[in-house]
């Protein structure tokens, strides 16, 4: 693969994108109590993080379609650093959700040029372990990200974490700088062709997968301490552990989840997982009695979910080859939108009832995302095979 280092520098990026945005899941408890509000305000972090990167960040790229990727990169991830930089003050909990509005739409756009970026510096047959590569480094934030994240922040508090991700982003934002090239579309892209896509049924559909597969995964991790808290006699640090072997099994699905998308194609790795994702939200109802079986299932479950997503975006991607960018920044909107709908529904569920009940709500949820792959899929199938007949 060519680049391959460039790749890996880019995923750098993404990871601790990824931790500022993942980390609140290990640390829920202890931002709720240092900012005086409750587990379900303390949820709304990862919301409005999430609803940012969806809402704001995709307007932002297409408004600089036609911008140098390069320049745009290094913009995106400097608003980030700065924005980290601003949690070295004591914020009052009304302030810190405006700081994470900024990082979730720097963050969030960083994350999808990284990923534009990345397709266009390998070559065509390499595009999905490409994906992959970048969204290893979103998934190796809860490798390592979210579980050394929550260890270090019981030592020196969560607000710290935030201000060292910003000092060691900085290292891949200088690389960027000196390695790489400058990268501008070759013809203008239109607000009409950006919007042309949108009238696309196909694209549409895909799209509500992402926004059920993730709002399902959603629904449960964002709760997964105060869960593993209520099911099992863990301490923060045990937590951490299990947070840690969760990581890696996401770690392993984002990359299985691009070689097998290159391998035997999108689709099939997109039913895969969500076939694995829905049957381990389901045998959550029963893992609680063993914690051994609980830690399995985690484990399965992550591996399914991170598996779905470099496969989604490359079927994305195959759908708009000429707009890679917009088909990424749609998809990413979606994936926010799918982290929002999970924490907002999932805070809902334990305000009202229990954290016992989120997995049913994530079954629900991925039930449906599954059921539109199937459709989607067959149709296009039944598509192509139209098109052979007639010619």
């Amino acid at each position: 693969m060519k680049n391959k280092w460039i790749i890996y520098v880019l995923a750098l990026a993404v990871f601790l994108i990824g931790t500022i945005e993942y980390i609140i899941t290990g640390v829920i408890e202890m931002i709720a109590l240092d900012l005086g509000v409750s587990t379900s305000e303390a949820g709304l972090m990862v919301t409005v993080f999430a609803l940012s990167a969806a809402i704001i960040a995709p307007i932002l790229i297409a408004l600089t379609i036609n911008a140098d990727r390069k320049k745009l990169l290094m913009t995106t991830l400097s608003v980030f650093i700065a924005s980290n930089g601003l949690m070295l003050a004591d914020l009052a909990y009304e302030t810190v959700l405006w700081v994470r509005i900024i990082q979730g739409a720097s963050g969030g756009m960083t994350t999808v040029v990284a990923m534009a970026v990345a397709t266009r510096l390998v070559e065509k047959e390499k595009r999905g372990n490409a994906i992959g590569m970048i969204l290893m480094g979103l998934s190796s934030s809860l490798v390592l990200g979210v579980p050394i994240g929550t260890f270090f922040s019981e030592l020196f508090g969560w607000r710290v974490l935030f201000i060292l991700i910003g000092i060691l982003s900085v290292l891949p934002l200088l690389i960027i700088y000196k390695k790489v090239p400058a990268i501008k579309e070759e013809e203008k892209v239109t607000l009409r062709m950006q919007l042309s896509m949108l009238r696309n049924s196909t694209i549409l559909i895909a799209l509500a997968i992402t926004l059920f597969y993730v709002g399902g995964y959603s629904t449960l991790f964002t709760y997964i301490t105060p869960y593993l808290q209520a099911t099992s006699s863990l301490s923060i640090t045990e937590i951490s552990g299990v947070l840690f072997l969760a990581g890696i099994c996401s770690f392993v699905g984002s990359r299985v989840g691009g070689q097998l998308a290159d391998a035997k194609g999108s689709k099939f790795t997109i039913c895969l997982g969500l076939l694995l994702q829905g049957a381990t939200l389901l045998l959550f109802a029963l893992a609680g009695v063993n914690l051994f079986v609980l830690i399995l299932v985690i484990m399965i479950f992550m591996l399914a979910t991170w598996s779905i997503s470099p496969a989604q975006q490359l079927y994305l991607v195959t759908l708009a080859p000429r707009n890679p960018d917009i088909a990424l920044s749609v998809n990413t909107s979606f994936i926010q939108f799918g982290f929002a709908l999970g924490s907002g529904l999932g805070g809902l569920v334990i305000t009202r009832s229990s954290v016992l009940y989120l997995n049913w709500l994530g079954f629900a949820a991925v039930s449906i995302a599954l059921l539109l792959a199937i459709l989607l899929f067959k149709k296009s199938s039944s598509r192509a095979g139209a098109l052979i007949v007639t010619k």
